[in-house]
């Protein structure tokens, strides 16, 4: 099933279970937010991301609020211990330019090293190439653990970037892409 985007049109479904050999994502229910919160209440795992902060409780609470709020958020659960490892998002669907971003990822420590994160972005990228031609990764221009793992799974720096408020400062961000074609012939093919 597919979800409308802002302007009503459906491409693809943001919210499906997605299943490989390492992780399920399926999405986030208001059930999870504790082993949720377990996983991101270690601050390693955000101290070189632009929202620094976010093993906090409150500043945790909120995004998870937006991630309610604005839905496309899956966890990602271990099929060898069943135990919640992370999460991710699809956001900012534009049936226009036939895009959506992929982002908000993260994931316990004892993941790290590619091949979940490589699983999981494969996965969402697979989802995303039924309905759309271009995904996106906003990264914090000084988040070099993100950006190396985006350039990991062929993500293409773009002369593209925003600025985004962060706790009071603006914080510049680049853009990365992977296109369909791209997909279909990159490292995660």
């Amino acid at each position: 099933m597919s979800r409308p985007d802002a302007a009503g049109t459906e491409l693809f479904d943001r919210q499906a279970v997605l299943e490989g050999e390492r992780l399920l994502l399926r999405p986030y229910r208001s059930e999870d937010y504790a082993a949720l919160f377990a996983v991101a209440s270690d601050p390693l795992i955000w101290e070189v991301h632009p929202a620094h902060d976010r093993w906090k409780e409150p500043v945790f609470r909120a995004f998870m609020a937006d991630a309610m709020e604005k839905g496309g958020t899956l966890v990602a659960i271990d099929r060898a211990s069943g135990e919640i490892v992370g999460s991710s998002r699809f956001q900012g669907l534009d049936a226009a330019r036939s895009q959506v971003e992929i982002g908000w990822t993260f994931l316990a420590r004892k993941c790290w090293g590619g091949a979940y994160n490589r699983e999981m972005k494969r996965l969402m990228l697979a989802q995303a190439f039924t309905g759309v031609q271009r995904v996106v990764f906003h990264i914090g221009a000084d988040n070099i653990r993100s950006r190396k793992a985006c350039e990991a799974i062929g993500g293409r720096l773009t002369d593209e970037t925003d600025v985004v408020e962060r706790g009071g400062a603006m914080v510049l961000h680049v853009i990365y892409e992977i296109t369909r074609d791209s997909f279909a012939s990159g490292p995660l093919a």
